[in-house]
């Protein structure tokens, strides 16, 4: 299968509408509304649960379960404070980088709708040159505009209200994806083009799929171990963002030597199943789809960590989409690498067969 062929002009446009929501942590029932209705057509049932995880089933009652699993939820900030002027401080839901936060506009979500405003910050004319400030948590402000802590709460703004960011889907250079909240709303969006490849191409799979979309991994991985009690897999591939480490200021003797464009990431790292992991490799060289290699320490910092301590054990694997910028709101990743990401999946996908062990001893 060519990776030409993989996304089609109804997928770039449902990852445009699908990115473009908003999908903060905690709050992910929009966004897993989009998701669930472009993969209807591809499964046979979906579950929920309490929190908002999403799973799109094909093969519902086979005993055997496969999980391939990506993550809903984006950063954001919650309202902590309300000055009696009318300014609002913050604090973060998820990993919320407060350096980029002065000047941002932002939307605050509150049940009269959206209100917006910016991240103010003070003019280059009035900082103190010989010991400028940097922006922390204590320092950042949001301004709706208001004079008064009462003309905020008439606009229906609390404390406890989520923040995020309207930074908009883009296309640069014909091949980049831009957005904010990649990490990792792509995954949501790969395992879901994988749904429709196995439809599309008429797959019979000798085991239950599980698509899901699991909430809350920012604040950790909450919703991946959630799901992995409901659903009780045997196997589980793991998809997630890993670090482009081409760009200024990352150490590789540090980060490694990742780059977008060269392909799908593998993960080395206790967490990962090494018969899993040997059987996505060869895959990918027998299917000639470039990839990457990645070692971690003690964790993956991913969804890959829940699943795989989950239930006495279950064999995981992670593949990454190499990405720059991570946490800002200009993520970006190549084309190519989604499309191969999507292809390994699928392709690792038809090599399990019903009722296979990965024990470690055999």
């Amino acid at each position: 299968m060519s990776t030409a062929s993989i996304l089609k002009d109804t997928s770039i446009a449902f990852l445009e509408s699908y990115l473009n929501n908003a999908s903060p942590t905690g709050y992910e029932s929009e966004g897993q509304k989009l998701w669930m209705n472009y993969l209807k057509p591809y499964v046979d049932t979906f579950i929920t649960d309490t929190y908002g995880t999403a799973v799109g089933v094909i093969n519902p009652d086979a005993p055997f379960k496969v999980v391939i699993e990506g993550h809903a939820d984006e950063i954001s900030w919650y309202v902590n404070y309300i000055t009696d002027d009318g300014l609002l401080y913050v604090i973060r839901n998820g990993g919320s980088d407060h350096q980029i936060a002065p000047s941002k506009r932002v939307h605050i979500h509150t049940k009269k709708g959206i209100v917006k405003g910016v991240f103010g910050w003070p003019a280059i004319h009035t900082r103190l040159r010989d010991k400028e400030e940097s922006p922390k948590i204590s320092n950042i402000f949001i301004d709706l505009g208001c004079e008064t802590k009462e003309q905020v709460e008439a606009m229906g703004v609390h404390v406890g209200c989520v923040i995020t960011y309207p930074d908009e889907f883009m296309i640069l250079n014909e091949n980049k994806f831009v957005c904010r909240a990649i990490d990792n709303r792509m995954g949501g969006f790969m395992i879901a083009e994988v749904a429709r490849l196995l439809h599309e191409n008429k797959k019979k799979l000798p085991f239950g799929l599980y698509i899901v979309n699991s909430v809350q991994e920012e604040i950790g991985l909450r919703g991946a171990e959630m799901i992995a009690h409901t659903i009780k897999p045997n196997v589980a591939i793991v998809t997630d963002v890993c670090h482009d480490t081409t760009t200024p200021m990352i150490d590789k003797k540090v980060e490694g030597d990742l780059k977008m464009g060269k392909g799908p990431v593998i993960a080395y790292a206790p967490a990962v199943q090494n018969k899993l992991r040997d059987l996505i490799v060869d895959t990918a060289v027998e299917n000639k789809i470039p990839f990457q290699r990645h070692a971690t320490s003690r964790a993956t910092g991913t969804d890959t960590d829940a699943f795989a301590y989950s239930n006495g054990g279950v064999a995981s694997a992670l593949i990454s989409l190499p990405l720059r910028y991570m946490h800002t709101t200009v993520e970006m990743v190549h084309r190519e690498d989604v499309e191969n990401v999507i292809q390994l999946i699928y392709e690792s996908l038809l090599k399990i067969e019903n009722n296979e062990t990965f024990s470690y001893f055999k």
